[in-house]
């Protein structure tokens, strides 16, 4: 009878110990729960370390974004800049230049062969001939001071001299395409920064790793306003040469 009492309690620990052990490669571990972690399991990433590893890549990302957008910015400016005529013939003068074709307002550049006969002169030989109405039309309300000719065939720009005047007025509105230029540089920096706070305040970046960012980003904000500042300087040394 004794015998009998201990083997039915080795049965009843037995069966209360397997409770917790499921087959192996089952999803759900039920003897983790009073074992010790394994050798390997106690160097795997934590899962808040993990959390914070993506979002220093969402970080990265953030400043990657705004770099492109600030060189975005840069193109569009010397895009800009090259529509400012110098006092000598360039294509580029009439790159900004629109005309109505067929209900579309289309760069005239899309419609015609842009040349330069002579460095005082250019001339515009459309694709459609029946555009070169719209094309002269264009071009005289574009406001930039330029008297096209209309022989049938092509039309010819005479490209005059610049007065002082003129040379003045022109260096402002390099200014101020400068100054559009930086304050969309800024707001990109803006933007940036606004976005790696979130991040901080939301626990997903230690403080030291929002600084980084923000730093960085500071850092290609005072880079593209030079380089602002350098295309500006260029395009009014043109203006102002004669």
């Amino acid at each position: 009878m004794k015998l009998s009492t201990t083997f039915f309690a080795a049965t009843a620990v037995c069966t209360s110990v397997s409770a917790f052990t499921v087959p192996k490669g089952n999803a759900l571990q039920r003897s983790s729960a009073i074992q010790h972690p394994s050798s390997s399991s106690r160097y795997q990433p934590s899962s808040s370390s993990t959390a914070l590893q993506m979002s220093q890549e969402e970080m990265e990302l953030v400043t990657m974004d705004a770099n492109e957008r600030m060189d975005k910015t840069l193109s569009n400016l010397a895009e800009s800049l090259t529509t400012i005529r110098t006092g000598r013939a360039n294509p580029n003068m009439l790159d900004r230049v629109e005309a109505d074709y067929y209900g579309a307002m289309t760069p005239i550049n899309q419609m015609a062969t842009i040349s330069v006969p002579s460095s005082q002169q250019l001339q515009i030989a459309p694709f459609d001939k029946s555009s070169l109405t719209d094309i002269e039309k264009a071009i005289i309300y574009a406001g930039l001071g330029f008297t096209p000719n209309n022989d049938g065939n092509v039309i010819r720009i005479n490209i005059p001299t610049l007065t002082e005047e003129r040379r003045k007025e022109l260096l402002k509105q390099c200014k101020s395409i400068g100054e559009e230029a930086k304050v969309a540089v800024r707001n990109i920096r803006r933007d940036g920064v606004d976005s790696i706070k979130k991040m901080e305040k939301a626990g997903d970046l230690g403080k030291d790793q929002a600084l980084d960012g923000q730093d960085e980003i500071q850092k290609m904000t005072d880079e593209h306003i030079k380089m602002v500042d350098d295309a500006v300087a260029k395009k009014e040394k043109e203006v102002t040469t004669l």
